[in-house]
């Protein structure tokens, strides 16, 4: 990356992270079970949801305490700037007072957008995208989570694809931080073990790129430290034994820990490339995390060898006597190691090298200036990763190691 951009984006970030003591960020009201939702809930909600949630023992449950409800159980992972008009057309048409998002990753962020529209009725989603484009009162939104890992019911962010470009990017307003989340670990006990893996290591993605960026607080250096140790303890557990409610419960507070830490501290070029990739394959966004974890933090190289360190003293696998670069290499070696216990691939096939400059742009927008990582790439050096993550994992090697044999 060219010197004046390299100056621009650091300039960039050393603004937001004086600004961020002076930022309206807020914490929803925790509750921990549907039927607590009495002492928050209006009169007539939207329940944004996919249709085979729809159908589940706590939608049932939710529809229960009110008389009137409208439900748009159209939500698809990847969620659609389509998905997210004709829900919007629901919500108006049924004159719904508030929103609730029931469900994963997808169905929180549909919500979110839905919300965002009924904002902002005369922009498109588009045109909210990036940062501080809604700024204006939200209607009144619960999430309700039955996955462990995007920890959308606690962030700013709400990530949506085009449905004509397949491009995949993220709106962020204070606004969309939801009025009440309902964290009830048994709602994610029927959650089967792919998406077991895939959302916690979603979860660990978001927790370690808030904590290796330059725009952390003691708080979100806390939540993310804390965030790891509970999956790296709890994640096989859920996995391997699924109505383990101990371990549910553990990764449904690590993933929310996890959020926090990232809405505030952000993520990383780990994020950046698996939402590109998803936009333009249709990917699911916790797995191609996953995948990529381990190749990013190989390709960042020695900078962030000491946080990984941290990561690695906090889970047992090193001390204070290990070195920093033994230390960050048995961490990269265990989300390997992670990876592979769960069935979650190295690679990612799908990736056709004649789309990696445009997903590599749209990387690179995503990333730069607002990311702060530890390492600016450009467009060039990003599409390395692309080409890295084609490769079998013995190929991994830093961007550098990578660009000196070309």
């Amino acid at each position: 990356m060219k010197w004046a951009r390299r100056w621009i984006c650091r300039m960039f970030q050393t603004s937001m992270r004086l600004l961020f003591p002076f930022l309206p960020y807020r914490n929803p009201q925790i509750l921990h079970a549907i039927n607590q939702i009495d002492t928050v809930k209006k009169q007539h909600p939207l329940i944004v949801t996919g249709s085979h949630t729809s159908k589940s023992e706590g939608m049932k449950e939710l529809i229960h305490h009110y008389d009137n409800v409208t439900i748009f159980d159209g939500v698809k992972a990847n969620p659609t700037t389509e998905m997210i008009d004709t829900a919007f057309q629901l919500y108006e048409k049924e004159h719904c007072d508030h929103i609730i998002g029931f469900g994963g990753g997808s169905s929180l962020d549909c919500a979110k957008a839905v919300a965002a529209q009924v904002a902002q009725p005369r922009k498109s989603i588009s045109q909210m995208a990036g940062v501080l484009k809604v700024c204006k009162q939200t209607p009144f939104m619960i999430l309700i989570p039955t996955t462990a890992g995007t920890g959308s019911e606690t962030t700013i962010a709400a990530v949506v694809t085009d449905s004509q470009t397949h491009h995949k990017y993220a709106i962020n307003d204070f606004s969309l931080i939801p009025d009440v989340a309902i964290l009830e670990p048994a709602l994610t006990v029927s959650l089967p073990p792919h998406l077991t893996a895939s959302t916690g290591m979603d979860a660990l993605t978001h927790a370690m790129e808030a904590y290796i960026g330059r725009s952390t607080t003691k708080q979100t250096r806390q939540e993310a430290l804390e965030a790891i140790r509970l999956i790296y303890e709890n994640i096989l557990v859920a996995y391997q034994e699924g109505t383990n409610i101990e371990a549910r419960k553990n990764m449904l507070h690590a993933s929310y820990l996890a959020g926090d830490a990232f809405s505030k501290s952000y993520v990383g070029y780990v994020h950046a490339i698996a939402h590109s990739l998803g936009g333009q394959y249709n990917l699911p966004h916790g797995q191609t995390n996953a995948t990529l974890l381990p190749i990013v933090l190989k390709a960042y190289g020695h900078p962030i060898d000491k946080k990984l360190h941290d990561m690695a003293c906090v889970v047992g696998l090193a001390d204070e006597s290990t070195s920093d670069a033994q230390a960050a290499q048995r961490m990269i070696q265990s989300i390997q190691k992670l990876n592979r216990a769960m069935d979650i691939p190295s690679t990612i096939p799908q990736i056709r090298k004649e789309d990696i400059a445009l997903m590599a742009r749209y990387a690179d927008q995503e990333a730069n200036p607002l990311y702060p990582v530890p390492v600016l790439w450009d467009q060039k050096e990003l599409g390395i990763l692309y080409e890295q993550a084609m490769d079998k994992p013995k190929n991994l090697a830093t961007i550098k190691e990578k660009k000196s044999r070309k």
